[in-house]
């Protein structure tokens, strides 16, 4: 009997065309990480898809936000890249770029139409992920440009549970000032 780990049960190999195109498509994600917008732009030239997604979901967009790449943000975005795209999680690049704290970033997708309220499947928005991180910055803006303070997420926690949660002092103070 032979091993699921056996190549002879791995399917057929991809041919030289098939492997050189994964190369090329890996090669944009491994870019992208690294913030490398000119390079970016070649491939996009050439051809490459601006809504291709890796194994997890993640599209251009959701790394160039996440990694905080400002100019690769751009890019994706003046070339079509939906800033609701979702990954396999359900985030969305505002998300990440609120989790990771990218001011500048979240101001990008903000501005090319991303749902200041965007939730994943759990419910989670933006603010409560600045609000988790003491982002207070960040969540000025997205609270600026409409994020509801008092949405909840699947368990019922809003922005405010979740800086209490995490010890955020900045955020706790922003969402629930003292009362005179």
């Amino acid at each position: 009997m032979s091993s699921p780990n056996d190549p002879k049960n791995a399917g057929p190999a991809p041919d030289s065309e098939e492997a050189a195109l994964l190369d090329f498509v890996r090669s944009a994600f491994t870019l992208v990480r690294a913030g490398d917008a000119g390079k970016l732009r070649e491939m996009l030239d050439a051809g490459l898809p601006v809504g291709v997604r890796n194994e997890r979901g993640d599209s251009l967009l959701m790394l160039a936000s996440y990694y905080g790449h400002v100019e690769a943000t751009r890019l994706m975005l003046e070339r079509g890249a939906d800033p609701e795209q979702p990954n396999d999680a359900g985030q969305t690049p505002l998300a990440g770029a609120a989790f990771k704290g990218h001011e500048t970033i979240a101001t990008v997708l903000l501005d090319a139409g991303a749902d200041v309220d965007g939730a994943g499947p759990d419910g989670r928005t933006p603010l409560m992920f600045a609000a988790m991180f003491d982002k207070l910055e960040l969540m000025e803006l997205l609270i600026q440009r409409g994020a509801n303070v008092k949405a909840r997420d699947a368990d019922k926690r809003t922005a405010l549970d979740y800086a209490r949660s995490s010890g955020a002092g900045r955020a706790i103070a922003r969402l629930d000032p003292p009362r005179p």
